[in-house]
Order: C-alpha cells, then sequence, then structure tokens
C-alpha cells in the first residue's frame, strides 16, 4: 500500500517516497514532506544544475551546493537554474 503525503513543492496529497532519499535530517523532512513526483522533479533539476554548472558530486563542494539548493528547492524560496541556463526546445 502507497503511503500519502502532503507535499510541500506540489501543495496537494501525492504519493510519498518509499524511503529517506538522502541521508541525516534533511532525507527524513524530505521523507514525511515530498512526494515522489515532486523527487522526481528535482532529480531532474538536480541534474541540469549539475551539467550547467559542471559539477563533481564526489567533491564536498559540490555536495554541499547540492544540499543547499535541494534545501532551497523544497523548503526555501526556490533553487533557480544559472543565469546561462537556455531549457531545451519541446
Amino acid at each position: 500500500m502507497s503511503r500519502l503525503v502532503h507535499c510541500v513543492k506540489l501543495n496537494r496529497e501525492a504519493e510519498g517516497l518509499r524511503a529517506p532519499p538522502y541521508p541525516g535530517p534533511l532525507g527524513k523532512r524530505i521523507w514525511e514532506t515530498v512526494s515522489q513526483e515532486a523527487w522526481r522533479q528535482w532529480l531532474a533539476h538536480q541534474t541540469m544544475l549539475i551539467n550547467e554548472n559542471r559539477l563533481t558530486p564526489m567533491e564536498p563542494k559540490a555536495r554541499k551546493f547540492l544540499e543547499e539548493e535541494m534545501e532551497k528547492y523544497f523548503f526555501g524560496g526556490g533553487s533557480e537554474p544559472p543565469k546561462e541556463f537556455v531549457p531545451p526546445r519541446a
């Protein structure tokens, strides 16, 4: 049986994540309040951030940046793409 959460990103009830997707208190908070759909949206946004900023996720500085952006994306004012980012055409 799936678990429903009131998703902070989508502002509606939706299917919750099966397990915390990130370690520590931030991962627990995401698990409790973020839906699977919003998490998939974050993964796409995170991929764009990694590519556009040419990050190496293994580096501590890059991981810290991504964690801060994740916090903003879900619980802050949102995570913005780099100014130079041009979305792909549909």
